[in-house]
């Protein structure tokens, strides 16, 4: 098993690698291809808009939910290229890491000058 820690590291360095090659004002798909890419070549597994059901009184229910980056099956990232990551792009990030029932997540928000302004870490309390 990976440890999450090293996991994290690799999430935050590989995206300040990407922002530095790039910079602001790219599509969230641009960056999120790019990280998935260097964190490939170090080895993490890496899911894509991912497809999460709920669960509702013991039914699976599809409602559209997707998760843009799943590392190694135990971290989930959430793109975004905006002005202001507001409270409810948290507020889904907790969501999904309940419903995935994983303990860590990122926003990564790639509209900053630096991306280390850009990198909210969430934990998920199972």
């Amino acid at each position: 098993m990976k440890d999450i820690e090293g996991i994290a590291t690799d999430i935050v360095d590989c995206a300040i690698k990407v922002h530095r090659a790039l910079g602001p004002g790219l599509l969230e798909s641009a960056y999120q291809a790019c990280l998935a890419y260097e964190l490939r070549k170090r080895g993490h597994a890496v899911e894509c808009e991912l497809e999460l059901p709920l669960e509702y009184e013991g039914v699976r229910i599809e409602v559209g939910y997707r998760i843009d980056m799943l590392i190694d099956d135990l971290v989930i990232v959430e793109n975004k290229a905006v002005e202001k990551v507001h409270p409810v792009v948290e507020a889904q990030l907790l969501t999904y890491l309940k419903l995935k029932e994983c303990k860590l997540g990122f926003i990564l928000n790639w509209n900053v000058p630096l991306m280390k302004d850009g990198v909210k870490r969430m934990v998920n309390k199972l």
